[in-house]
């Protein structure tokens, strides 16, 4: 039995499931929010909270071994220059986790993980008139609010022929 085994497992071998984390952690550092199913989320938050304790630490130590689970140098000083100052007030609890439903193609429980303090990045959808017309519909008359705006001009160019 499997009591009080906190390793989500993942169905990967042992160094497999390492740089799995290790690159989903660079990615979330890298990009701010990533998409992935809902056990690796679950599975990265730890590491991604343990990586910024140590950039909270700031030391030349915390930064080597950093260094030594992430393995890439762009992804560890991004945690230690912008990531880990924002979160200086906090004690923890630097991730959230937004359950997304099933992925259409295997079900698959979809999440993204984040930074609580990161910047908000709103996804605002096209605004919509009030009269829901289709695409085909908009086009003609985007059409014609041209060719009312090219009579006055051909109107006005004829005037100021017949005033000369």
């Amino acid at each position: 039995m499997r009591h009080q085994k906190r390793t989500l497992k993942l169905g990967l071998t042992a160094a497999h499931r390492k740089a799995l984390l290790a690159n989903q952690v660079c990615s979330l550092i890298e990009h701010q929010r990533i998409k992935t199913t809902l056990a690796k989320a679950k599975a990265v938050r730890p590491l991604a909270e343990k990586m910024v304790t140590l950039g909270k630490k700031g030391s030349l130590h915390a930064r080597r071994t950093a260094l030594a689970v992430l393995r890439q140098k762009g992804a560890v000083k991004k945690l230690f220059e912008d990531i880990a100052p924002r979160s200086v007030a906090r004690n923890g609890g630097y991730t959230r986790i937004v359950k997304l439903g099933a992925r259409k193609s295997d079900s698959a429980p979809v999440a993204f993980i984040e930074w609580v303090d990161a910047p908000q990045m709103v996804d605002e959808p096209a605004p919509e008139e009030k009269g829901k017309k289709s695409k085909a519909a908009k086009a003609p008359a985007a059409d014609t609010e041209k060719k009312a705006e090219r009579k006055p001009k051909r109107s006005e160019a004829a005037e100021t022929e017949a005033l000369e």
